[in-house]
């Protein structure tokens, strides 16, 4: 159905058969949008954590030198995924102008406005997902306002998840990353995540070196951290186990 619209991953997990798999569940994925795309996937298990940005840029080049040959805005069109954010494709994009002489914007998504990029790429998904929660809370004749919610992660998406939330009157107490995660009972300050994922590209438990307040759990405790929701009605679900109007759970 081409062009094939899918995502660029570098993490130390990646090998072919993750791409095989992500690269045939894009397939689905894109069906879903009811356009004439296709799925594809790519990446390698290069990880950019802990590198500096011209090692990173070292790699991307390296690695588009063969990848131009099969992308291009009437066949595969790659995106970011884990590991590979505004900085890769930044990166990626600049070497594919070079070899192929040619200003091709929907060659790659998710590049800067100044490379052809689309306004709030960066936060969509992040504001998708609070969207949608917003919707679903709805439905229970509730909102946002007044609770208190967890964000997985602290990377792209969960910066901009938190973001929202806070706009729409939700208070975030926690958010992790691959390491563990940090607990603020005052609330997650958004601009020093910002800082250290965004800027510094640091680990979240920097964040506990900042707010004296905040404490941070390493991966093999996070499961003990617990968090506790109420709904005015049990959901309605196939299992014979009705849930409480009161529950509790533990994050993983």
């Amino acid at each position: 159905m081409g062009p094939y619209k899918g995502g660029l991953r570098f993490h130390p997990s990646v090998y072919l058969g993750t791409i095989k798999f992500l690269g045939f569940e894009q397939i689905f994925k894109n069906s879903l949008t009811m356009l004439g795309l296709g799925g594809g996937k790519g990446g390698s298990d290069f990880d950019p954590k802990g590198k500096s940005d011209d090692e990173v840029m070292s790699f991307c080049q390296s690695f588009m030198i063969e990848l131009h040959r099969h992308i291009g805005e009437n066949t595969d069109v790659p995106a970011g995924d884990i590991g590979v954010g505004p900085r890769e494709i930044g990166y990626l994009f600049g070497r594919y102008k070079r070899i192929t002489n040619r200003f091709e914007a929907g060659a790659m998504t998710g590049k800067a406005v100044g490379w052809g990029g689309s306004l709030v790429r960066v936060e969509a998904t992040g504001y998708g997902c609070a969207y949608f929660m917003q919707e679903m809370l709805k439905t229970l004749g509730e909102s946002f306002e007044g609770k208190t919610c967890l964000v997985s992660g602290s990377g792209n998406v969960a910066i901009y998840a938190i973001e929202k939330i806070h706009q729409f009157g939700g208070k975030v107490v926690a958010c992790s990353d691959s390491g563990g995660y940090i607990y603020d009972e005052n609330g997650i300050d958004l601009e020093t995540v910002k800082r250290i994922k965004q800027v510094e590209r640091g680990r979240i438990s920097e964040y506990a070196d900042a707010h004296e307040h905040a404490r941070y759990e390493e991966e093999a405790t996070s499961g003990k951290f617990r968090a506790t929701w109420h709904s005015p009605a049990p959901p309605r679900t196939s299992s014979k186990r009705a849930t409480p109007r009161s529950s509790s759970r533990t994050a993983a």
